[in-house]
C-alpha cells in the first residue's frame, strides 16, 4: 500500500560529496556495515533514553535489538532496529541532506593535499550512511516514528539524482535499510563475512545483535570490570568502536571511585592527533556519558574534561546522576564538576608516570598533543605546576624533533644562572640564525626553542618555575655582566667617544623608527640585531598580532643593538670620524636596521631595500 510518492533531489553539495565518498572509500567497503550499526545503535539509545521519562511510544513493550538478514543466493541484504524511528520530516532533514556546509570543503581539501579519505574519517563527517551507495545502486529505508499514530514512510533512492517518500504499511517502531548488493560485492550477503565484521567493529553495541537469527555480539560494559580483568585486545577493541580509530590507543585509565562522588571510566590517549585538535567544536564526540549504564551522551567532553584535555576519549559511568538529566542539567551539576576534578589529577598522574618511566611513549604523547596541551598554563592555574613540569621543548643542547623538560634544563645550568632562557620563532631552521642566539651558543648558555604558535601565545604564562625566572632572549634586560663570556677578547672593539658618537649618528638617521641605539653584548658574528624592551611583546607574538590586523599598540618600536667589534661597525665609525652626514654612512645605517627587522619577519617595505643595497653595492664597486 503506497500513497503520494513525493521525488525530492539531492541538495548539490550532497550529490558532490556522495561522489567523493564513495569514489575514495573503494578500499574499505565493509565500512558501510559499521556505519549502518552505529546509526541503528545511535536510535536505539534515542528510544532507551526517551523511555525513562515518557512511556508514552509506539510498542512500548518492543525488545531493543538490531536485525541483520542475508540472502547469498538473492545478494540482498536489511538491517532492521526497534529504535526511535523517523517522521517524513526527520527524513528529509536527516537523511536527505548531510553533516554541514564545511564537509564538502574539507573532503576536498585532504583530496586537493594528496590525502585519502580514509574509513575512520567518515562517520566523523557525518556522513557514514552514504558509504551504503558503495556496494548497491538503490537503497529503501522503511521508518516508523516511535511517536504514537505516526505514520510509516518508505525512502528510496539510487544515491545520485535524488530520492522519493511515499508512505508505506510498516506496523512497528524502527528503521529498517535493505538492498541488493552490487556483483563485486556480494560478499557482504555471506553470513561468515558480516559475522566477521560485527565482531571486529561493533562487538560493545549495547543492544543484541542478530545475523540471520543468531544473537553475535557480546555485550560487555568493560568500564564495569576490575583491571585485571580486562585484556589488551578487549581494550583495544573497546576503544576502535568508541572513536571509529584503526589504530590501537596509546595508553588508557581504569577508574572505579567511591566517596565523595561515585564513578567508573575507562579513559584512553589517541596514539594520534584528529584533524580537527584545535578546532572549537562544541558538540565533539568522544567522551561518552552513562548514568547507570544507561547512555545520556557521547560527547560529554566539554563538561568533564578541561579544554587542554580534550582529546581523551572514552566512557564515563556514575550513580550520581538521574536517568532522565538533561544537558543543561550535567553542564551545571556538582556531581560533573567533582568527576572532571578527579578526573583531570588522574590523567595529569598517569602522564606523569609516563614522563619518568616511559619517555619514549611520553615523547610521542607531547608530539601529538603538546601544542594542545600547553593551553592548560592560561586555563588551569591549579594545576599549573604540574603542566609546567611536563611541558617539553627543543633547545640548543637537542637535536631536531628531540625534547627536553625543564628540570633538565635547570640540572644542566650553572649554579648562578637564575633565568630559563628562550627564544620565540616559526621553526627551529629560523630560529637558528637568529643573531640574539649568538651570545648565549657562544657561552654554552642553553636556549629552550619556542616554535610553534601557542608557545608565542602562552609564553607571558610561563613566568617562574622552580624559582627560576623565564626570561626571552630578544628582551633587551639581560645581564650579560652575570656570566663570565668566553668572547675573544682579540677582536678591536670599538668603545669610547668614538662609540658614543657613532650611536649618535645611529639615532639620527633612524629618528622615530626606534626606541633606542646601544653597544650590544649579545651578539658574535653579527653586527646588529633588534631588540624588545622590557615590557614589549615578543617579536612572534607581534607578528600574530599583525597578521589578525590587530596590532595596535603592538606595532611597538624596538631598540637597535650594534655590535663593537664586527668590521661592518668599525668601518662606519671610520666614515663617520671623516663626515657624519657621508652618505654611505646614512644608507648603510638604514641598510643595517632594515636587515635587522628582515631577520625579525617584519620587513614592509623589500623594494625599498633592495633599491638601497644596489646603491651601495653600485658605490663599492666603482
Amino acid at each position: 500500500m503506497t500513497k503520494g510518492k513525493e521525488q525530492h533531489a539531492f541538495r548539490a553539495e550532497l550529490s558532490q560529496l556522495l561522489d567523493l565518498i564513495t569514489h575514495s572509500l573503494y578500499k574499505h567497503p565493509e565500512v558501510f556495515l559499521r556505519e549502518l550499526v552505529s546509526n541503528s545503535s545511535d536510535a536505539l539509545n534515542r528510544l532507551r533514553f526517551r523511555k525513562l521519562t515518557d512511556k508514552n511510544i509506539l510498542n512500548p513493550d518492543a525488545d531493543l535489538e538490531i536485525r541483520i538478514d542475508t540472502d547469498e543466493d538473492k545478494k540482498t541484504f536489511s538491517i532492521e532496529d526497534s529504535g526511535i524511528g523517523m517522521t517524513k520530516s526527520q527524513l528529509i532533514e536527516d537523511i536527505g541532506t548531510v553533516a554541514n556546509s564545511g564537509t564538502l570543503k574539507k573532503i576536498k581539501q585532504i583530496k586537493s593535499q594528496g590525502g585519502e579519505i580514509d574509513a575512520d574519517m567518515i562517520g566523523k563527517f557525518g556522513v557514514g550512511f552514504y558509504a551504503t551507495f558503495m556496494v548497491t545502486d538503490q537503497v529503501i529505508i522503511e521508518t516508523r516514528s516511535a511517536e504514537p499514530g505516526a505514520k510509516a514512510w518508505r525512502w528510496i533512492s539510487d544515491g545520485k539524482s535524488g530520492y522519493t517518500i511515499e508512505e508505506c504499511d510498516r506496523k512497528k517502531r524502527g528503521t529498517k535499510i535493505s538492498f541488493k548488493l552490487d556483483d563485486e560485492y556480494e560478499e557482504f550477503s555471506d553470513n561468515a563475512r558480516v559475522k566477521n565484521i560485527i565482531k571486529k567493529y561493533s562487538n560493545f553495541v549495547d543492544f543484541p545483535i542478530y545475523i540471520n537469527g543468531d544473537r553475535e555480539n557480546t555485550i560487555q560494559a568493560l568500564w564495569r570490570k576490575k583491571e585485571d580483568q580486562l585484556s589488551e585486545d578487549d581494550l583495544n577493541e573497546f576503544y576502535k568502536f568508541v572513536t571509529m580509530d584503526y589504530q590501537d590507543p596509546l595508553g588508557y585509565l581504569h577508574l572505579s571511585l567511591e566517596g565523595v562522588v561515585n564513578f567508573k571510566a575507562l579513559l584512553f590517549v589517541p596514539s594520534r592527533a584528529p584533524y580537527d585538535l584545535f578546532q572549537d567544536i562544541q558538540d565533539k564526540k568522544g567522551l561518552h556519558l552513562y548514568a547507570n549504564r544507561v547512555f545520556i551522551q557521547d560527547d560529554a567532553g566539554n563538561e568533564l574534561l578541561p579544554e587542554y584535555l580534550r582529546f581523551i576519549t572514552g566512557v564515563v559511568d556514575t550513580e550520581d546522576l538521574p536517568l532522565n538529566v538533561s544537558r543543561e542539567t550535567t553542564q551545571h551539576s556538582p556531581a560533573m564538576a567533582k568527576i572532571k576534578n578527579i578526573l583531570t589529577k588522574k590523567i595529569l598522574g598517569i602522564l606523569e608516570d609516563w614522563s619518568e618511566n616511559n619517555p619514549g611513549k611520553y615523547e610521542k604523547f607531547f608530539k601529538n598533543f603538546g601544542p594542545l596541551f600547553k593551553t592548560g598554563l592560561n586555563t588551569d592555574l591549579n594545576n599549573k605546576d604540574r603542566i609546567m613540569k611536563l611541558l617539553r621543548y627543543e633547545s640548543t643542547n637537542t637535536n631536531k624533533g628531540e625534547y627536553t623538560s625543564l628540570d633538565d634544563y635547570i640540572e644542566r645550568a650553572d649554579d648562578d644562572q637564575d633565568e630559563i632562557f628562550y627564544i620565540t620563532g616559526d621553526s627551529r631552521e629560523i630560529v637558528e640564525k637568529n643573531p640574539n642566539l649568538e651570545y648565549f651558543i657562544d657561552n654554552n648558555i642553553e636556549v629552550l626553542y619556542f616554535i610553534h604558535p601557542v608557545d608565542a601565545i602562552f609564553s607571558s604564562s610561563l613566568d617562574v618555575y622552580e624559582g627560576k625566572e623565564f626570561k626571552s632572549i630578544e628582551k633587551a634586560d639581560i645581564d650579560f655582566d652575570k656570566s663570565d663570556s668566553k668572547k675573544s677578547d682579540d677582536k678591536e672593539q670599538l668603545s669610547g667617544k668614538p662609540l658614543e658618537s657613532l650611536i649618535e649618528v645611529f639615532k639620527d638617521t633612524l629618528g622615530d623608527k626606534i626606541e633606542d641605539v646601544k653597544a650590544s653584548k649579545r651578539l658574535v658574528s653579527s653586527p646588529a640585531t633588534l631588540v624588545v624592551g622590557k615590557d614589549g611583546v615578543d617579536p612572534q607574538v607581534e607578528r600574530m598580532m599583525k597578521m589578525m590586523n590587530q596590532q595596535g599598540g603592538f606595532d611597538q618600536k624596538k631598540i637597535l643593538e650594534i655590535n663593537p667589534g664586527h668590521p661592518i661597525i668599525r668601518n662606519l665609525n671610520r666614515l663617520n670620524l671623516g663626515s657624519s652626514t657621508n652618505e654611505i654612512l646614512r644608507k648603510s645605517i638604514l641598510q643595517l636596521y632594515e636587515s635587522a627587522l628582515l631577520m625579525d619577519g617584519n620587513l614592509e617595505d623589500p623594494a625599498e631595500f633592495v633599491k638601497r643595497m644596489n646603491d651601495l653595492m653600485e658605490k663599492a664597486t666603482e
